[in-house]
C-alpha cells in the first residue's frame, strides 16, 4: 500500500516533536521551560468577567477559541497513549506528563463550580473573523457553560473520560493530584449523566458548526463509565456501561472514532475491561472495527488514497488516520495474547497486520507517500510551510512588539510566504484523497493542525520507537 521511497523513519524524533507541539498550543501563562519560545502569555483574564479564573488550557487548532469538548477528548487520549505505551516514551514521559497536566489543570477548573461545566471560552464568530496573535486577543472572551436547566452530557462526560484516564497516568507520581481527578470525574460523570441533554440544545449557536454533537450524548457517556470502570474497577460503572451499551445509535459504522462520535474506542477498551461468559458485544464490534478498516476486508468502509492513506469525509482527515490506527495498535496486543485473529469474511486479519496497518499510516504521515513529504511541521527535508494557524502565521512579539489588530493581521494570511514560527511537531489536516497538498493557509481543512490528531499519533509513535 505505501509509496515514497523515504528512509526509515526517526520515530523518536518524530515522537519528541509531537508531544512538543502541545506548548505551541497553550493558552494564559506560560512556565519558564517553555519551549516553544515565540509564543507568550496570552487570555489571562479568561472567565474573569464572571468572577471564574478560566486561565489555562489549550487553543483547538489555529484559532484562539478554547474549546473544552475537543480538548477533553485530546487529554484521554494523550492519557490513554501514555498509559498504553508509556514505558516506550523514555525522556518524552515527563513532558507527555506536562502536556497532560497542562489539560487536566485547565478541565479542573472548567468544572470547579458544582452544577456546572464550562464548555468554550471566546466567541467564535468574533475570533474567526480576525487573524490574530493569541497574545494579542481583544475579541470577545465570552465563557459558555452548561448547566442543570442547559445539560451538555456530551461535553461534560468526555471531561470525566480525560480525567479518570489521566488519574491512572497521574497515579503513580502524584497521588494526591490523582485522586483530585477521580473525584472530579465521578462528579461531573454524575452530572452528565442526571441531566441529560446536549449542549447542541444549549450552546448551538456558539458551538456550532465548529464543534457540533453530530452523534448524540450517549457515546460519550457509555465513554466516560467506561474509563471510570477502568480506573475505579467499581461494579457501578461495569453495570452502567452494560446497561447503556443499547443506548448507542446503531446505525453508526464500525469505524467512527474522534472528538465526536465514540464507538469504536468503546468496543476496544471495553472488550478489554469486561470478560464475561455470556456473550457480550464489545469484542464482536471491535472485530467489526477491525473489518471496516483493513483495506483488503469485504466489509471496509473507510477510503484510501493510491498512496495508501485512510481518508474518510470531511476535514482534518488526519485525525481518522491516527485515531483508528491507535485502535488497531491497543486492539492488536490482547489479540496477540490470546493467539487470536479475525475473521471478515473469507479475510484472516492477524495481530500482525493490524499493526502492519497502523504502521503504514504513520509512515505515510511522516513522509513515504507520492509527494515524499511528511505532514508534520519540522520533520523531515520537507514539510507544510504555510499552515492555518495564527501564532504561527503572524510574527512572534519577539519580532514585532506592537499590537496588530483583527484586520492588520489579513496581510499575513493572505502572503505567500512561509509562516515565520515554526510550530514544531503540529500535524496538518493532510492531503486529499488523490495524495496532493496544497500547502495553503487558506485551505484549513488541509493545513490546520489539531490537538486530537497529535493526541493518539503520540502513542502510536511511542510504540513504532522502541518496535
Amino acid at each position: 500500500m505505501a509509496m515514497g521511497l523515504v528512509a526509515s523513519h526517526d520515530y523518536g524524533e518524530a515522537l519528541t516533536k509531537s508531544i512538543l507541539f502541545y506548548e505551541g498550543q497553550r493558552s494564559g501563562k506560560l512556565p519558564p521551560t517553555q519551549r516553544i519560545t515565540w509564543r507568550k502569555d496570552s487570555a489571562l483574564r479568561d472567565g474573569f468577567e464572571i468572577g471564574v479564573d478560566l486561565v489555562g488550557g489549550y487553543y483547538d487548532a489555529g484559532d484562539n477559541v478554547k474549546f473544552t469538548f475537543p480538548m477533553a477528548f485530546s487529554i484521554t487520549m494523550l492519557a490513554w497513549s501514555v498509559l498504553e505505551f508509556g514505558q516506550s516514551l523514555g525522556t518524552d514521559l515527563q513532558h507527555s506528563l506536562k502536556a497532560i497536566q497542562w489539560g487536566t489543570d485547565y478541565l479542573l477548573k472548567a468544572t470547579s463550580i458544582p452544577g456546572f461545566v464550562f464548555a468554550q471560552v471566546g466567541d467564535p464568530y468574533g475570533d474567526h473573523n480576525c487573524w490574530e496573535r493569541p497574545e494579542d486577543m481583544d475579541t470577545p472572551r465570552t465563557p459558555y457553560a452548561v448547566s442543570k436547566e442547559f445539560p451538555g452530557s456530551e461535553v461534560s462526560a468526555e471531561i470525566a473520560a480525560a480525567l479518570a484516564a489521566s488519574s491512572m497516568v497521574f497515579r503513580p507520581i502524584n497521588r494526591g493530584y490523582s485522586a483530585r481527578l477521580l473525584k472530579r470525574a465521578r462528579m461531573v460523570f454524575e452530572f452528565a449523566d442526571k441531566y441529560r441533554g446536549s449542549y447542541n440544545d444549549s450552546l448551538g449557536p456558539w458551538a456550532c458548526p465548529f464543534y457540533c454533537d453530530y452523534s448524540g450524548y450517549q457515546d460519550e457517556l457509555v465513554w466516560g463509565a467506561a474509563w471510570l470502570l477502568r480506573a475505579t474497577k467499581a461494579p457501578y460503572y461495569r453495570n452502567y456501561v452494560l446497561a447503556n451499551i443499547q443506548n448507542l445509535d446503531k446505525s453508526s459504522s464500525f469505524a467512527e472514532f474522534g472528538w465526536d462520535t465514540k464507538h469504536a474506542g468503546i468496543n476496544v477498551l471495553v472488550s478489554r475491561l469486561i470478560k464475561s461468559q455470556t456473550p457480550e458485544p464489545f469484542i464482536t464490534n471491535a472485530d467489526k472495527f477491525v473489518c471496516s478498516v483493513l483495506p483488503e476486508s469485504p466489509t471496509v468502509s473507510v477510503s484510501y488514497s493510491p498512496g495508501g492513506l485512510l481518508i474518510k469525509p470531511g476535514g482534518s482527515n488526519l485525525q481518522h488516520a491516527t485515531a483508528l490506527s491507535f485502535l488497531l495498535l491497543v486492539y492488536s496486543r490482547p489479540l496477540s495474547k490470546d493467539s487470536r485473529v479475525i475473521h471478515c469474511g473469507n479475510v484472516v486479519a492477524t495481530p500482525a497486520r493490524l499493526i502492519q496497518v497502523a504502521s503504514s499510516q504513520v509512515d505515510y504521515i511522516l513522509g513515504s507517500n507520492p509527494l515524499n513529504m511528511s505532514y508534520m511541521v519540522g520533520y523531515g527535508k520537507k514539510f507544510p510551510e504555510r499552515i492555518h494557524h495564527r501564532g504561527s502565521s503572524l510574527p512572534s512579539i519577539t519580532q514585532h512588539l506592537q499590537h496588530i489588530d483583527c484586520t492588520g493581521g489579513a496581510t499575513y494570511f493572505y502572503t505567500n510566504n512561509l509562516n515565520p514560527n515554526l510550530l514544531t511537531g503540529a500535524v496538518v489536516g493532510g492531503p486529499d484523497i488523490k495524495d496532493s497538498y496544497a500547502d495553503s493557509r487558506a485551505d484549513f481543512a488541509h493545513s490546520e493542525p489539531t490537538t486530537y490528531i497529535n493526541a493518539p499519533l503520540v502513542g502510536l509513535l511511542a510504540y513504532f520507537k522502541s518496535h
